[in-house]
């Protein structure tokens, strides 16, 4: 009896580590002195990170921040999508900055079609915001997931439920 081995894509984020850059890049803000009295706050929410500074140059350089946190954290760059900043009365600026999770349903298809057209004897579907890839042998599988890190896919893949 032959048995099918699988494992899923998926675009997640440790919550964790977010939660620790964006409190590392908050410490950062109380102890520089260039953006010490800058009023800058960092929130946090469930899905995006909103920032209110005093200035676009300040937002900036708090977006730098915050990628080389997230990076040091091995947080992909991806999961951002950093929105317009938005004038919020005076010199003030706020800006608020989307965290992407999931596979969008036009990436899964492309996914899923790659997979079908490179490599026959593997079957990939769509299970919502994920493509579950299935195959007889477990080196195929292990084909995919390297072609899969070469392409240059607009959300951060990671690979579950591999058995």
């Amino acid at each position: 009896m032959a048995s099918t081995y699988s494992f899923d894509v998926v675009s997640d984020f440790d919550r964790q580590e977010l939660v620790n850059a964006v409190d590392q890049v908050t410490r950062e803000i109380k102890g520089r002195y260039d953006l010490k009295d800058t009023k800058t706050t960092v929130e946090l929410g469930e899905d995006s990170i909103k920032v209110n500074t005093d200035s676009e140059f300040t937002l900036d350089t708090l977006n730098t921040i915050l990628r080389e946190k997230a990076a040091k954290r091995k947080l992909s760059q991806k999961i951002f999508e950093f929105g317009e900043p938005e004038s919020a009365g005076g010199s003030r600026v706020n800006q608020e900055i989307k965290l992407k999770k999931g596979i969008s349903q036009e990436i899964a298809k492309n996914i899923s079609k790659m997979i079908r057209d490179e490599f026959k004897k593997i079957q990939a579907s769509i299970q919502g915001d994920a493509v579950r890839v299935t195959s007889k042998n477990k080196d195929d599988l292990q084909t995919v997931m390297q072609r899969l890190k070469e392409e240059d896919l607009p959300c951060a893949l990671q690979f579950t439920n591999y058995r």
